[in-house]
């Protein structure tokens, strides 16, 4: 079972206009052309690369590894979402450092600045094992896992791997809380997602995420990385940052976690914005199955009961990004994750 909290209410559109101030729209074509592996983009924390062979391979995983100026012991990994850099933790990075945590935030292989080899087999499961082989070579042990989106569902399968590693798992409107297939999603071959992600710009990516995302609000804050992902497709390696993408999305549909919830052995925290309704495939669903599809307060109680001993948080009014669409409101319930 779960213990629920009180459902912790959003300020309002009014809190967002003081931290962002003022709201203007971003254009698109002010976005520039970026490069496959963000090589001309700075990140907010000196980004290292880990190198290593896989699937015989050579790849580079960039990371940031931020130590605070007042260690306290305790380390942090992040884990980004789909449509995210590991950049976007910049803020939440900055809040860990003040408690004293070390924090890890690597680009997963296929993402942002690391590689993105043609032939690579994605799973969660390599995703998870290159995670670790990180860890292992900084040495670290023990960390507080924070997994956001596609990082969420990574991070499942990270704790039923490693779970001896963990010291908690704090889930922020993970994906995979729904089998998207077994709902009846129909499959796509890799030749349509890959044409579906080579359409891929900033309108297109803005309008997604203003309906799923963000509940119909827009504003510069959310448009950042949004404008990032969009340089990547409009860059000269768009052509492999399709198809790492494609791929990517292939993983998530053919390697569902919610039924070996039940399995998962660290103390877990889901902090579940009650206004998402992202869910992966569901342009390509029949209408009547696209209504059963991204019902997070739903997903996010049902995840909390199966998940032994999980505590579930709920955010009423935001979205996939709590972190990012509500500051005021996301930073009390995450310290109370870290805490509890």
């Amino acid at each position: 079972m779960f213990a629920s909290r009180s459902p912790l209410k959003w300020a309002g559109p009014l809190a967002l206009t003081a931290l962002f101030s003022p709201m203007t729209l971003a254009a698109d074509e002010s976005i520039p052309a970026r490069s496959g592996d963000l090589s001309e983009y700075a990140y907010p924390y000196p980004a290292k690369t880990f190198d290593f062979e896989s699937q015989r391979t050579p790849v580079e995983m960039a990371y940031m590894d931020v130590s605070p100026e007042s260690p306290s012991g305790k380390v942090a990994l992040l884990l980004h979402g789909k449509n995210f850099c590991a950049s976007y933790w910049a803020p939440v990075i900055e809040h860990l450092t003040d408690q004293g945590y070390r924090v890890i935030a690597p680009d997963q292989i296929g993402f942002c600045k690391s590689s993105k080899p043609e032939g690579y087999q994605y799973s969660l499961a390599q995703l998870a094992h290159n995670t670790h082989a990180l860890l292992e070579t900084l040495d670290v042990d023990d960390v507080t896992l924070v997994g956001h989106s596609m990082g969420g569902m990574l991070s499942m399968r990270y704790a039923l791997m490693y779970p001896d590693t963990l010291e908690r798992m704090i889930l922020i409107n993970p994906i995979g809380l729904e089998d998207w297939t077994a709902k009846g999603v129909p499959y796509q071959p890799l030749d349509t997602w890959y044409d579906f992600t080579q359409k891929t710009d900033f309108e297109r990516i803005k309008a997604y995420q203003k309906k799923n995302y963000f509940g119909g609000q827009w504003n510069d804050a959310f448009a950042t990385q949004a404008r990032l992902q969009a340089g990547m497709y409009k860059g000269p390696d768009r052509d492999s940052v399709a198809w790492a993408s494609a791929k990517t999305y292939d993983m998530l549909m053919t390697q569902p976690v919610v039924d070996e919830l039940p399995r998962i052995e660290v103390p877990t925290t889901l902090i579940i914005g009650q206004a998402d309704t992202t869910a992966v495939g569901k342009n390509f669903a029949p209408e009547a199955v696209k209504k059963t599809l991204g019902d997070y307060p739903t997903l996010g109680r049902q995840a909390a009961e199966a998940i032994p001993d999980a505590t579930l948080i709920p955010l009423e009014g935001l979205g996939h990004l709590p972190q990012t669409q509500a500051p005021e409101t996301f930073y009390p319930a995450f310290d109370r994750a870290l805490t509890e």
